[in-house]
Parts: structure tokens; C-alpha cells; sequence
């Protein structure tokens, strides 16, 4: 068993390595070119009966872990949105780790409590929302959105489901845009409402949900004896980034007294700007609302800002409080485990604390004003360009574009080619995109959001997509 000494003379080779990796990092392949079960096959089949040494248990890391995973932290990685991570959030993991704290109580651990509740603050006010907000850390806005639908669901039966089960309950119907993230989808199932009651409002001109198309779902399905219980606006949709028009959607929740949850899952970030605030007009009126410092604030995954305007419908929600969970403590301290869905809680408020102190606020508006700058001059080139067309609005600092040849108007062609020419970049190692569809049409997405990304690796980038699009074409 490794005592202190050993993990001393260890944990210092880890943190060398670690410092080497994101000094080499541009030189491995952003993306894993491995082959299904090439990882499955190196490792035996069953676990040694004796101790390994660290040196061996790490070459093997090197070897056999290392060549299979895709580097999120390279400054190349353009894809889906980001898992970003930061110096002063790997150290917090460290000392997390090292606690080895289960957060689930206030007595369990008061300062991961209360640390909570004020980093919650923090954020709160960075992105400016309302006061009368209140912050729990989820471990993801897939799991914010869950907290949200099942919070909505209570509140519109008076809690009856939690006692009697979805059997004899009106049909509940749940509204997003057909653009929201998929883990809407996946919340309504999970709740128990059927995904054939989440009801996927249409679209403008640019991508976001219609206001007047909503009203007029919600008016059917109360005339039809359904009960309309909450709407998830997105703020910063995932395939393009569009805002849906929070005003109007809050205007009528507020009108049919409909749980409003607000999923701003990447685009949250972006709200410590003030000049992005425009995103959140009307906020004041929803009932929850979700971002993930762990995509856009250089806080490592998993960091998921969840705020609630009725904490005490949420907590009656979920609170469950067995003997063996019954504490002298006073009611009007914070136990997080009643606000979410896990009993057991990670220390997570601790490196959201790092990273907030080490960059400052005025540090992380810098890197997200600059990232969007390179957003801005990537669109530039690609308008400057006969054959690449934009596709979407340039929000924040996602681009979504394809490259479309003259005299080849063709959609399925056209989805073929640029399928092809993501194919062909993605495969020299050096960058990693990805895509979706909007509209029809298979679109290439950038997110220029990486923690360490330069203006040379976003110019390198779109250098290779005109030199891949000029070899796939000739």
C-alpha cells in the first residue's frame, strides 16, 4: 500500500507530466483514430492478484489509455461545445480529492455547504440575475432539466405524483422548441410523462422557438383536456445557438401559469458579459434557470449552475429524510442534498471558487470577449469565400457553415460533400469539428471556446477545411 513518502515522490512526477501534457498537447491528434475494442483488447482479463507498481500501472497509461482519448483540451478542438478546464481548476481537484468529502449535509461538511451558497451567489450576480434566485450545483444541465420538469409536474398535481404515482393523472404536456437539447426529451420520459406529451414547438428564420406557435399548442391541448405544465426556453440552442424569444414565452407562462425553465446550458456563460445581457430580458419571470461554468468558465466537468426562483417547492421535491439522515442541525441551513436528485454530492463549489479567484471576473470576460472576436473573424473568411456560406446567426462564438460549390444546389449532394469534407479534416489529426442539421441541411459547426485557443490555431483550421475542401472537389 503506497504510503506518504511514495505518494509525495509520485504526485510529483503526475504534476510534471500533467505541466508537459498541455505544454505538448498541439503535437497528439485532437481526435482518437483508434478502432472499437483496440482499448478493450490491451487490458486483461482479469485484475492482478499482487500489487503493480506505478511506474508500470502509468506506461500502461501511456501506452494503452493515452492514444484512445480525444483531447479536449487542445487548442484544435472546434467541436460540439467544450469540456473546458483550467490550471486553478485542476488544483481544486486535487485538494477534492484529497477530502475525499461527501457533501450531502450541511454537518457533513458545513464549509462545502456554505461555500456553495455563496460561490452560488457569486455567479448569480456575475450574470446578472434577479435576487430573489437561489443556486444549487448539479453535476449537469441534463440533470438541471430533469430537477426542472419533476419540480413543474409536483407543483401542477400538488405534489400528488410524488404520493400516488402518474396512474390516475390528468395528461401533462411539456414544451420546447425543435431545436432544444435532447435531454428534454429524455427528462419527460424519465418523469414519467411520455415523450409523446413533449410537444417541439417550430421555428423562425433563425432557429429560434415561435412565441405565437407556442400560445396556440397550449391553447389545443387545454381545450383537449390536457394540462400544460412547463416550457424549457433555450437560451443558446445547442445545434446553432439561437435565443428563443424569453419575453414573449415568459408573458405566456405567466398567462396559463406554466412552470418557465430556462436551459442556457453553453450561452449561460456569456451572460457575464453585459452586453450580452440582452439574452436574459424577461428572466425575472421564470422558475428556473440552468448554465454549466463547466463548458465556458474554465471550470473542469462536472460544474452545472442551477438556480430556482421557489427553492421550497424544489425542496419538497425531492427531500426524503430517513433516521439515519436526521441531524440536530437547524432547518435554515442549506442540505443540497435535498435540492436535486443525488443524496451523495462531489465538492464541487471548491474549484468554481479557484477559478472565479484566479482569472477575476474582469480575466473571464476578457477570454470570452476574445473567443467571440475570433468567432467574428472566422465568419469573415468564410464570407469571403464564393463557395462557403454562412448558415446560422453568429450569436456568441459557435459558427455553422458548409461549403457549397457553385453550380451544385443538390441538398442531399451537399450534405454528402460537406459530411465528406468534416470526414477528411477530422482525419489529419490536427483539428476536430463536428456538425448537425439544420433545416435539412448537414451544417459544420466551430465553437471557438477552447481554454488555450489562438488566433493561429483557428487560422490554421480554417486553412485546412480550404485545402481539404479544394482536394475533396478536384
Amino acid at each position: 500500500m503506497m504510503d506518504s513518502d511514495q505518494f509525495r515522490k509520485e504526485a510529483h512526477q503526475f504534476v510534471d507530466w500533467i505541466a508537459d501534457y498541455f505544454n505538448d498537447i498541439e503535437k497528439y491528434p485532437v481526435k482518437a483514430s483508434c478502432i472499437p475494442g483496440s482499448i478493450f483488447s490491451q487490458i486483461p482479463a482479469a485484475p492482478p492478484e499482487y500489487s503493480e507498481s506505478m511506474q508500470q500501472i502509468f506506461a500502461d497509461f501511456e501506452k494503452v489509455i493515452l492514444p484512445g482519448m480525444t483531447h479536449w483540451q487542445n487548442p484544435g478542438f472546434f467541436a460540439y461545445f467544450p469540456a473546458n478546464n483550467s490550471f486553478p481548476s485542476i488544483l481544486a481537484e486535487f485538494l477534492t480529492s484529497a477530502l475525499g468529502a461527501q457533501c450531502m449535509k450541511w454537518e457533513t461538511s458545513p464549509a462545502a455547504s456554505e461555500l456553495e451558497e455563496a460561490v452560488m451567489n457569486w455567479l448569480k450576480s456575475m450574470i446578472g440575475l434577479p435576487g430573489h434566485f437561489e443556486g444549487v450545483i448539479q453535476d449537469s444541465a441534463s440533470t438541471s432539466t430533469l430537477c426542472a420538469i419533476l419540480t413543474a409536474r409536483e407543483r401542477s398535481t400538488a405534489f400528488r405524483v410524488n404520493h400516488e404515482g402518474m396512474m390516475e393523472q390528468i395528461v401533462m404536456r411539456v414544451y420546447c422548441s425543435s431545436e432544444a437539447h435532447s435531454s428534454v426529451e429524455k427528462a419527460v420520459k424519465i418523469a414519467g410523462l411520455g415523450k409523446n406529451n413533449l410537444v417541439k414547438i417550430g421555428l423562425d428564420e433563425n432557429f429560434s422557438m415561435k412565441s405565437e406557435l407556442l400560445e396556440k399548442a397550449i391553447i389545443a391541448d387545454i381545450q383537449n383536456g390536457m394540462k400544460p405544465v412547463c416550457v424549457v426556453a433555450a437560451l443558446g440552442s445547442t445545434g446553432s445557438t439561437a435565443v428563443d424569444p424569453l419575453p414573449e414565452i415568459a408573458e405566456i407562462c405567466k398567462r396559463y401559469d406554466i412552470w418557465l425553465h430556462v436551459d442556457a446550458a453553453y450561452a449561460g456563460s456569456a451572460l457575464i458579459l453585459p452586453e450580452h445581457r440582452w439574452m436574459i430580458k424577461g428572466v425575472e419571470q421564470a422558475d428556473s434557470f440552468v448554465f454549466n461554468p463547466h463548458k465556458w468558465l474554465f471550470t473542469n466537468f462536472d460544474c452545472s449552475a442551477y438556480f430556482v426562483k421557489d427553492s421550497e417547492t424544489l425542496i419538497n421535491t425531492f427531500k426524503l429524510v430517513p433516521e439515519y439522515l436526521k441531524t440536530q442541525i437547524p432547518e435554515h441551513v442549506n442540505d443540497y442534498s435535498n435540492w436535486g436528485i443525488q443524496l451523495g454530492r462531489r465538492f464541487r463549489a471548491l474549484k468554481l471558487w479557484f477559478v472565479i479567484r484566479s482569472f477575476g471576473v474582469r480575466g473571464l470576460q476578457e477570454k470570452l470577449r476574445f473567443q467571440m472576436d475570433l468567432a467574428a473573424k472566422l465568419k469573415s473568411w468564410i464570407d469571403a469565400q464564393n463557395d462557403f456560406e454562412i448558415l446560422a446567426p453568429v450569436n456568441l462564438n459557435l459558427v455553422c457553415f458548409r461549403y457549397h460549390p457553385h453550380g451544385l444546389d443538390d441538398t442531399l449532394e451537399l450534405n454528402r460533400l460537406n459530411e465528406k469534407l468534416m470526414l477528411a479534416v477530422n482525419g489529419t489529426g490536427s483539428i476536430y469539428i463536428s456538425h448537425t442539421k439544420l433545416d435539412g441541411i448537414f451544417t459544420l459547426r466551430m465553437v471557438i471556446a477552447q481554454t488555450h485557443v489562438e488566433l493561429r490555431h483557428v487560422r490554421d483550421a480554417w486553412n485546412l477545411i480550404l485545402e481539404k475542401s479544394r482536394e475533396i472537389t478536384d
